[in-house]
């Protein structure tokens, strides 16, 4: 874990000693480092103002973060309430634009951790105020436990689903389509008669869904309230081109589409939910949910880091010049608080957060990396807040050139050259083939065992000994 992360002078951790998990001080002793040095980070990002169904820019993206409901759907990674608080908080500082803080009626628990959070983050006194969203099935008394939640925050919303696609209507369900679509159209009105005036409803399934069928039902909510239609992946089964198509066709054939926002919502099963997600972006949604680390049910969701990294690195030149709220300079600490919080651990290789996304090992990519960072960097890692100890993010390993080897015996201040320097860098390569990563401190043990030896004036060639009885005697 980097251990020189400073993101912002103010403690996502309250300061006094807390009794309810003891990750607590790793989180304190990795947020304060040199914080005496660095500058308060303040989100100064454009964001208009929030209005439920409308974005008064239309270039303008919202981040809707579902780590603390459909990320703890992950097996293995049930969170505690204050552990929620802390993540919702850190969520808040990233600048997402809604935060999906559980699913009230599964458990009391849930609720509590939702209500918490609407009540300490959703109402907060401060620059930028999420959206806390509760999730609820099609069916009253979901809904109501989802309104008493969330009511506490500024801006409240209810998430109301249920399934659209041939095989969930009839085997999970087992209802008609137009039964479905009387619930989802009931439900939305309910949701809004008890004061909710912002209500996303999701077709669960979508990807695998009827066009026609999607149309018509997404235009029945539209009428009875929603303000936002989120339209699933659910399993991961589409392309980006289908994907793509499917919000673009629900745009072109939805009646009452121009008064709501389209969302997104991808799961990973095969790989592509970052990719569905900007597809969908481009064809008009306004709305991305994601996690961060990517973490949800089986393979994942789409990940918060590379859905925003990439509108950030490619949103001018290929995507119509599509923007989000998020204050890229807190990604790392929210990584690494899901990670801890969670247990799932990120995956060396993870885009934009893995502990090798800024590493460069090859001797290729090493020298281009000295020469200029672009080489082999598309994005600085300190746009994320990452700071490294070494500048380039060069590790010496088996396949480091000689060249870089020789500079950094040379930096720990070591006057060697010659056969002598020949011969360490071979000892190097061989030490290397057996251990990943070479420190310093291995540099220095290599030096003093292969150069700072005494010179030899004698050896011992052999040695023979006798057992026989009269030697012995």
């Amino acid at each position: 874990m980097t251990s020189s992360i400073c993101i912002s002078r103010h403690p996502i951790i309250p300061p006094a000693a807390n009794p309810f998990s003891p990750k607590i001080t790793l989180f304190r002793s990795l947020y304060f480092t040199n914080a005496n040095s660095a500058a308060a980070i303040r989100c100064s990002l454009r964001r208009p103002d929030y209005i439920p169904n409308r974005i008064p820019d239309p270039k303008y993206v919202r981040i809707f973060d579902t780590t603390l409901r459909d990320g703890e759907q992950s097996p293995g990674a049930t969170m505690t309430t204050k552990e929620k608080l802390y993540i919702a908080r850190q969520l808040a500082r990233l600048g997402v634009d809604i935060i999906e803080a559980g699913f009230p009626a599964s458990s009391d628990a849930d609720f509590d951790a939702v209500k918490l959070i609407a009540r300490e983050v959703g109402d907060a006194d401060s620059d930028h105020i999420p959206v806390i969203c509760g999730l609820a099935r099609c069916n009253k008394r979901d809904i109501e436990k989802a309104w008493e939640a969330v009511k506490y925050a500024k801006k409240p919303r209810i998430h109301t689903f249920i399934a659209t696609s041939e095989i969930h209507m009839k085997y999970k369900l087992k209802m008609t389509p137009e039964q479905v679509i009387d619930k989802a159209r009931s439900m939305v009105a309910y949701a809004r008669s008890l004061g909710c005036n912002d209500v996303e409803f999701s077709p669960e399934d979508a990807g695998r869904s009827d066009r026609e069928f999607l149309y018509r039902i997404l235009g029945e909510v539209i009428n009875a309230g929603a303000t936002t239609l989120n339209i699933p992946d659910t399993v991961g089964y589409t392309l980006p081109t289908e994907f793509g198509q499917l919000i673009a066709d629900i745009k072109a054939n939805t009646n009452g589409i121009e008064n709501v926002i389209i969302s997104t919502h991808c799961q990973n099963d095969l790989g592509l939910s970052t990719a569905n997600t900007l597809a969908g972006a481009h064809a008009g949604a306004r709305q991305l949910e994601v996690t961060i680390n990517g973490i949800g049910e089986r393979a994942g969701n789409a990940s918060l880091e590379e859905v925003v990294m990439a509108l950030k690195c490619r949103g001018d030149q290929l995507l119509d010049g599509l923007y989000t709220g998020i204050n890229t300079q807190h990604i790392i600490m929210a990584s690494k608080m899901v990670e801890e919080y969670s247990g799932l651990r990120v995956q060396p290789h993870k885009a934009i957060v893995g502990a090798n996304a800024f590493a460069h090992e090859s001797g290729i990519h090493q020298d281009g990396m000295l020469k200029h960072k672009n080489t082999y960097e598309i994005i600085s890692p300190e746009d994320i807040g990452l700071l490294r100890s070494n500048e380039s993010g060069i590790v010496l390993g088996k396949l480091s050139a000689s060249t870089l080897f020789f500079g950094d015996v040379v930096q720990l201040g070591y006057d060697i050259d010659g056969k002598e320097l020949d011969d360490l860098f071979a000892r190097f390569k061989a030490v290397a083939g057996n251990k990943k990563t070479i420190t310093d401190d291995d540099l220095i043990a290599l030096v003093s065992d292969e150069v700072f030896q005494s010179q030899v004036v004698w050896k011992l060639g052999d040695v023979q000994a006798c057992i026989c009885p009269t030697c012995l005697d």
